[in-house]
């Protein structure tokens, strides 16, 4: 799966346009999909999701499993498969004979058991068939009288007992099928007889083939952005309109859509509209495809100025999702996750880190790069007694390393999942000379009323310990960071604070007063912020 990026401007988007189609280039972009902000997804949230790869949390494989057997494509060839038992006769190419096809659309109640059977339900059968074959269900041989056949494959009756490890293996290899023949379907075929000579046909070959990676790489990221909102988005929410989902694509990011890159939103929702729907057939997506009227439908007058486009209007909920509407299934995760793993890609699981004691957890949700801090400490915490729990992760919290302020900031959160039954190790610590301050903050905060007051020493060390958490946890973004450096205790004597605060024995206190000194919006303190950081600086 190739890694996926942000398109850049300039870049044309992939897909063909279509002429006189009423899927929107002269719509406003929170036009597809503002009535769906209701729901979560805002543009702010998609872009940040746009550029991770987080955590996601899935169902067990056995669950899993189930949902795959579930499928109905997926069902009808296992249903085929035990069919063809103890052998069943088959064309040289693997295919049923015609006397076959008609009783196995019968089979899987496509067809009525009497009666003329429709076209179309042969050709489904024929499609699980076709997939049991590529799956292995079914073995093709030939016998000793030169007689094509077809028996039952070794995998067959563990994955229709439900062996999870066999069932998953199997859905995994026909959604890499499924996806490879989505591309393929989307890519042109060169017309017959249009070149004359072998130069020629190989230069249309190579169209095919440029044309067949374009779209490979459209729908690769298409999924990809997928993964990455579904984990984001709160349960009950996943659903992504398919306006947003080709924004997320098309525009550059920080740019605001203008009426050319409308233009290439819409190419892009055309050419994802077959593929997506071709990969809900296995279960991987649910989605709700365009809706082939709007092709078709007149606009209803010109307007000046506008080139012959109709006035974009507001779309309610039910008009919005006539452009489509796409969620990743958990079945759908299972998959990409796999095959980002198979590329080498960091895909962790919710959880991955809460399998140990409280110092690995704290240890590795602080020095991880990817990952979903509330979510761990939310799994870490689930069952355990408050009172030893607690205690665990003070004990860890403690130390004066470069990551020992995420893990105090991260023992606070945790702490406030326990609740108040933690009270009574909460309170062992209001001395410790690193864990007091924020102790006491954490008992004030549940109305705690009997909590002493620190001395001054360790109240100004809980303020540096705690801006400098906040430093590490969002990379030092100024943006993040301004609200908090305008609360800062500052008196009105900034000097005399600052006095006070470049003498704190902590790893980050010139680093946090370079941060004050850079951001604080009043120049006076923001003045005294910075030659205490060079004391700071020339203390250490």
């Amino acid at each position: 799966m190739a890694a996926r990026r942000r398109r850049n401007a300039g870049t044309p988007a992939a897909g063909t346009p279509v002429e006189g189609a009423v899927l929107p280039a002269d719509l406003e972009l929170q036009d597809l999909y503002g009535a769906f902000a209701a729901h979560g997804l805002d543009d702010e949230d998609l872009d940040d999701a746009a550029v991770l790869v987080p955590p996601v949390a899935l169902p067990s494989e056995q669950e899993l499993a189930g949902q795959a057997k579930a499928v109905p494509m997926f069902g009808w060839a296992l249903k085929l498969a035990r069919w063809a038992a103890p052998h069943r006769a088959v064309d040289e190419f693997g295919d049923l004979t015609g006397p076959d096809r008609v009783p196995a659309a019968r089979l899987l109640g496509l067809a009525p058991e009497e009666g003329e059977t429709p076209e179309e339900a042969v050709v489904e059968a024929m499609r699980a068939w076709s997939l049991a074959c590529d799956l292995d269900l079914v073995e093709i041989g030939t016998t000793v009288a030169g007689e094509h056949v077809a028996i039952p494959g070794p995998d067959l009756e563990p994955a229709e007992e439900g062996d999870a490890e066999t069932v998953l293996e199997l859905w995994l290899t026909a959604a890499g099928i499924v996806r490879e023949l989505a591309v393929e379907a989307d890519s042109p075929e060169p017309e017959p007889g249009a070149q004359d000579g072998a130069e020629e046909d190989e230069d249309a070959l190579s169209e095919v083939e440029e044309a067949r990676d374009e779209a490979a790489e459209l729908l690769d990221e298409a999924l990809q952005v997928l993964y990455e909102t579904t984990a984001f988005a709160e349960p009950g929410n996943e659903t992504v309109p398919l306006g947003v989902l080709a924004a997320l694509l098309v525009v550059p990011e920080g740019e605001e859509p203008n009426d050319e890159l409308l233009g290439d939103i819409t190419d892009v929702m055309v050419a994802l509209d077959p593929m997506l729907g071709d990969l809900a057939e296995l279960g991987l997506l649910e989605y709700r495809p365009i809706d082939p009227e709007l092709f078709d439908e007149e606009e209803d007058g010109e307007h000046e100025g506008h080139g012959g486009h109709a006035e974009p209007a507001e779309l309610d909920e039910a008009e919005s999702a006539r452009f489509g509407l796409v969620r990743l299934t958990p079945l759908g995760q299972y998959g990409i996750r796999q095959w980002l793993l198979e590329d080498g890609y960091d895909a962790p699981l919710v959880g991955d880190l809460a399998r140990g004691d409280a110092a690995e957890l704290l240890r590795g949700v602080s020095e991880a790069a990817n990952v979903l801090p509330e979510e761990e400490l939310r799994v870490w915490t689930a069952g355990r007694e408050p009172v030893a729990a607690a205690r665990e992760l003070l004990a860890a919290a403690r130390g004066s390393d470069a990551y020992a302020p995420m893990r105090r900031m991260l023992c606070h959160s945790a702490l406030t999942l326990l609740g108040a039954p933690a009270e009574p190790a909460v309170r062992e610590v209001l001395d410790d000379p690193e864990l007091g301050g924020g102790a006491r903050a954490w008992l004030v905060s549940l109305g705690a009323s009997d909590v002493p007051a620190p001395d001054r020493t360790v109240a100004l060390w809980t303020v540096v310990d705690a801006f400098a958490a906040q430093l590490l946890d969002t990379g030092g973004d100024p943006d993040q960071l301004r609200e908090l450096v305008a609360e800062l205790p500052v008196t009105d004597e900034p000097s005399g604070y600052f006095g006070e605060l470049w003498r704190v024995e902590h790893p980050y206190t010139a680093d946090v007063l370079e941060a004050v000194g850079e951001l604080h919006p009043d120049r006076a303190v923001a003045k005294e912020a910075r030659k205490a950081a060079f004391k700071a600086r020339s203390q250490g």
